[in-house]
């Protein structure tokens, strides 16, 4: 549920100092780094109030130390709410800033990306072995053994008198 400025003053009380920075006209001119320590600000509150509307439920039950003044719970539960929707301004303030910046810093990054693939020679590689003069004879890679012609020679003459001798 949303609260109205003048019920955050009311809830808050002295700490709506720490708030009015968070609404829109003021926080449009909050810069990143002062949008974040607001957010630090705003955040350390908020978990404050947390830790003792959680140490009051626990006091009201029995179960943690009992304090002379617990507080009154429903109060402090609006003004944890509150200080929790000031910093979920701040935080969607901070994500839009922090998204500028980085889409400035991807479209810069693409850009000398773009400038180094336009200065660097193309590289385009030979196209090695073609077709246009024939096939190529691949070398064998068997071992070549030599025969010495007189011995080709000799044996055939050697089965050419075995037949003859068979024929006779």
């Amino acid at each position: 549920m949303a609260t109205s400025t003048a019920a955050e003053r009311r809830l808050l009380g002295d700490d709506f100092d720490l708030v009015a920075p968070s609404h829109y006209p003021a926080l449009a001119a909050l810069s990143a780094e002062e949008a974040l320590a607001l957010a630090r600000t705003l955040r350390d509150r908020r978990n404050r109030l947390r830790d003792m509307v959680h140490a009051n439920r626990r006091a009201r039950r029995g179960k943690g130390e009992m304090r002379a003044a617990a507080g009154h719970d429903p109060a402090m539960t609006r003004q944890k709410q509150a200080f929790a929707a000031a910093l979920k301004r701040v935080n969607h303030r901070l994500d839009i800033l922090h998204g500028e910046a980085r889409r400035a810093w991807h479209a810069q990054a693409l850009k000398d990306a773009l400038a180094r693939k336009r200065a660097a020679r193309a590289h385009h590689p030979g196209s090695g072995q073609s077709a246009d003069a024939g096939m190529h004879a691949k070398p064998s890679r068997k071992r070549t053994v030599r025969t010495d012609p007189r011995e080709i020679g000799r044996v055939s003459q050697f089965v050419r008198n075995a037949q003859a001798k068979r024929d006779r």
